[in-house]
């Protein structure tokens, strides 16, 4: 059964996407849920950041589910309907104010490729592959998704992967500057666990308040609100936290923040 399964360990809101028999492809439903399963998280104080990744060790994602394109998007008005459900999964990463971190183990392709590119960090192991079989398939790729391959890997990469459809390993993503880090498979939720713990201690409101200015490099300067960047940074400034960062490092301590 293709599913979208969320579980809370400590302080991290985990989402798996699952549906091994296909490779953890995903189906319009698991679309529909994720933004769903993001905003929970997000509304959650004791959740810090977020974690997503595909069931079993095969598969991040290895796309959309094609079994499904003939009805989901066999007309112009379903194809409206479906894209705005993957737009959405795709936007859900990137407006949440925690940070979201992708963990790749295998096959990672298509809308695996493009949601792992709307998370903030990516961790990989040795044995990910990466594909955009756009070109393969005859589909267009929409212009957000276009322009945040552009942003992370510059336009020489992202022709290359788009007009190509080629295969690349974890090597190549790394160098790309696709992925954060590479490491063993043995090693891969030892590295992702110890992560998440680094940004679980750290102050949540300066994180949101990182995030949303990183973001707002990416747009077009009509579109960005530097007035709410502003205001993020001098809440940081004004916070309990901020209060007990000084006093931690004074006292040669760990900071123990709260997020307010």
């Amino acid at each position: 059964m293709a599913e979208l399964i969320t579980r809370k360990k400590n302080a991290v809101g985990w989402v798996i996407f699952s549906n091994p028999p296909k490779l953890n492809a995903v189906s319009q439903d698991m679309w529909k849920a994720l933004p769903q399963a993001i905003a929970a998280f997000d509304a959650d104080p004791e959740v810090r950041m977020i974690v997503i990744t595909g069931d079993g060790d095969k598969a991040f994602i290895s796309g959309a589910d094609i079994s499904q394109f003939e009805k989901a998007r066999g007309s112009a008005e379903a194809q409206a309907v479906y894209n705005r459900a993957v737009v959405d999964a795709y936007e859900a990463p990137v407006n949440c104010s925690k940070p979201v971190l992708a963990r790749i183990r295998g096959i990672c392709m298509g809308g695996g490729l493009g949601l792992a590119a709307a998370c903030d960090v990516r961790i990989a192991a040795e044995d990910a592959v990466f594909r955009m079989p756009a070109a393969r398939l005859g589909l267009g790729y929409n212009f957000t998704g276009i322009t945040r391959f552009v942003q992370l890997l510059g336009q020489a990469n992202t022709s290359d992967i788009f007009f190509s459809a080629r295969k690349f390993g974890a090597a190549d993503a790394l160098s790309m500057g696709f992925v954060n880090r590479v490491v063993p498979v043995a090693d891969l939720d030892r590295e992702v666990e110890a992560y998440c713990q680094l940004l679980a201690e750290n102050a949540p409101l300066t994180m949101a308040a990182a995030k949303f200015a990183i973001r707002q490099t990416g747009l077009d300067p009509s579109a960005r609100d530097p007035k709410r960047t502003a205001s993020m940074i001098e809440a940081c400034f004004d916070s309990e936290d901020y209060r007990e960062g000084r006093k931690a490092f004074m006292e040669k301590r760990k900071p123990k923040f709260k997020g307010k």
